[in-house]
C-alpha cells in the first residue's frame, strides 16, 4: 500500500511539473510579440537546417535575406551549386507565425503576392511559405500545398516539411540540370554537325565560283590564242604574199636588158650606140 501511494505521488507530482511547464510556455508566448513568434520560427528553420548543412548540403548558401532596397525582403535564401559552381536551386523562404493573443488573425493568402514580388526582385527560382499561420486548416496540415495555380513555384508548407522541402526541389532540380546538360550536349554535336555542313557547302560554293571563273579565263585564253593564230595566218599569207611578189620582180629584174630598156626610144638608142662606138 505505501509504495501504491508513494508511485501514486510520483505521478501526481510529475502531472503538476507538467501542467506548470505548459502553463509557464503558454504564459510566456502570450507575453511574446508577433515579432518575437517570428523570429522563433526563423530560429527553428534556421538551426534544423544546420544540422544537416555540411552532410546534405556542403556548398549551399542559406542565409537571411537583408537586402531590403526594392523596399521588401524574405526571411530566407537558399541556393545550391554544383561541382562547377553551376547554380542548380535557388529558394526564397519566408516564415510566418502569430502569438494566439493576436487580434487580427491572418490566412497563409496574405504573403503570397508579396512572397512572390520577393522572390522576383531577388532572381529565385522557388518561393516557399513556411507557416504556422491557420492552425486549423486541414489543407496546410495535411503537408506541401503547391500554389503555383496563384503563383508560379510557390509552395505552403508546415516548419516539420521544411527540410524535405529543400530536399525534394532540389532533387528535381538536380535532375533537371543533368537533362539539360545532356540536351546541352545533343545540341552542341547538333550544331557541330551543321557547322560542319555550312563549312562544307561555303567551301562547296567557294570552289564552285573559283572554277567557274578559271573555265572563264581559260576559254578567254583559249579564244585569245585562236585569236593570235588567226592574226599570224594572215600575217603569214602576207608575208608569203610578199615572197612571191618580190620573187617576181627578181625575175622581171633578171629579164631586164639594154635592148628591151631602149626599145622604141631613139634618144636612148642612140646614146647606148655612141657608148658602144
Amino acid at each position: 500500500m505505501l509504495a501504491e501511494n508513494a508511485l501514486k505521488d510520483k505521478y501526481e507530482t510529475q502531472i503538476k511539473d507538467r501542467d506548470e511547464t505548459i502553463e509557464r510556455l503558454k504564459d510566456m508566448k502570450a507575453r511574446l510579440s508577433t515579432k518575437m513568434v517570428g523570429e522563433t520560427l526563423e530560429q527553428h528553420c534556421e538551426i534544423e537546417f544546420n544540422k544537416i548543412r555540411s552532410t546534405a548540403f556542403p556548398r549551399a548558401y542559406f542565409e537571411k535575406d537583408n537586402d531590403s532596397k526594392t523596399g521588401s525582403k524574405g526571411d530566407f535564401i537558399f541556393r545550391d551549386t554544383d561541382d562547377a559552381g553551376t547554380e542548380i536551386v535557388s529558394i526564397m523562404f519566408e516564415m510566418k507565425n502569430e502569438s494566439e493573443t493576436t487580434a487580427t488573425k491572418h490566412k497563409n493568402e496574405d504573403f503570397l503576392k508579396e512572397l512572390d514580388k520577393d522572390r522576383t526582385e531577388k532572381s529565385c527560382e522557388y518561393a516557399v511559405l513556411v507557416s504556422l499561420l491557420e492552425p486549423e486548416s486541414e489543407l496546410y496540415n495535411t503537408g506541401i500545398v503547391d500554389v503555383s495555380h496563384r503563383y508560379p513555384k510557390m509552395y505552403v508548407i508546415r516548419p516539420q516539411f521544411f527540410i524535405q522541402m529543400i530536399t525534394v526541389l532540389r532533387n528535381a532540380a538536380m535532375n533537371a540540370l543533368k537533362f539539360k546538360t545532356e540536351l546541352a550536349q545533343v545540341r552542341a554535336q547538333n550544331i557541330d554537325v551543321t557547322n560542319f555542313e555550312s563549312e562544307l557547302d561555303s567551301f562547296k560554293t567557294a570552289f564552285g565560283k573559283n572554277y567557274e571563273l578559271a573555265t572563264r579565263k581559260f576559254h578567254e585564253a583559249i579564244d585569245e590564242i585562236d585569236k593570235s593564230i588567226d592574226r599570224l595566218q594572215k600575217v603569214k599569207d602576207a608575208l608569203l604574199g610578199s615572197e612571191r611578189n618580190l620573187r617576181l620582180a627578181n625575175d622581171k629584174a633578171q629579164d631586164v636588158t639594154i635592148k628591151k630598156l631602149t626599145r622604141g626610144n631613139p634618144t636612148m638608142e642612140q646614146k647606148f650606140a655612141e657608148l658602144g662606138e
